[in-house]
């Protein structure tokens, strides 16, 4: 199925080549040159299925870029940088990025990402349409809701990107079972790229600085020292 990419990067040439590689792997691209375009496409055509974002742009920051589109909407978002600086993938992490590459890359490694972003997207929303009585996790005073892919805490709103949805979902449905990082990578992520310890690691903070703000104790994701994290059981 042919879907909708927008590709934000001030890099003409770049741009166009990625551009092509999306169209020759059968999809379809919009490029804007600027972070404000970038915004204005995804709010006049909306129905894209991933957004590739430069971090360096030349009105507005990709960071910025990125928090407008996370006010927007869950699309899955993947960051290109210029930058080896550990510190920007985690910013962008933090922020709600889906994915990371780092400038330069191979086009083959871009596309896998492209796919596999996409395919994720694909995937959950058809499940999300086709089954009328998905399942709702509570705990307390936490709510899951696959069927919308929403969260409540205290019955407000917390806002969770994809994979972030994707990796409380998966805990929280195998209450009290510990995993490994590299069992929550292989779970949640499907071996779709090399093993990252410092990424789980900070999709597990930012899960807790949004599920347990006071940071005082973790009471629904729990570090289980020297082996892994678990959902709490007692919650």
């Amino acid at each position: 199925m042919t879907e909708k990419v927008l590709i934000i990067d001030d890099d003409k040439e770049l741009g166009i080549l990625l551009k092509q590689c999306i169209e020759h792997n059968g999809h379809w691209a919009d490029v804007a040159a600027t972070g404000m375009e970038g915004i204005r496409f995804l709010r006049e055509a909306g129905d894209y299925k991933l957004i590739v974002l430069d971090v360096m742009l030349p009105d507005i920051s990709g960071f910025s870029v990125l928090t407008k589109i996370r006010d927007l909407c869950s699309i899955p978002v993947l960051m290109l940088t210029a930058k080896a600086d550990e510190s920007d993938k985690v910013t962008g992490l933090e922020l709600g990025a889906d994915d990371y590459l780092t400038k330069p890359f191979g086009i083959k490694e871009f596309l896998a990402r492209v796919n596999s972003l996409i395919r994720r997207y694909t995937v959950l929303n058809e499940k999300e349409k086709g089954n009328t009585q998905l399942e709702v996790l509570r705990f307390q005073d936490l709510v899951i809701d696959i069927g919308s892919h929403a969260v409540l805490l205290n019955e407000a709103d917390v806002y969770l990107t994809a994979k972030e949805f994707d990796l409380l979902y998966f805990l929280a449905s195998n209450q009290g079972r510990i995993f490994t990082k590299e069992q929550l990578y292989e779970q949640v992520w499907a071996n779709e790229y090399g093993f990252d310890d410092s990424n789980i690691m900070s999709y597990i903070s930012r899960l807790r600085k949004k599920l347990e703000p006071d940071g005082q104790e973790f009471v629904y994701i729990q570090t289980v020292r020297g082996v892994g994290y678990r959902f709490n059981r007692e919650v």
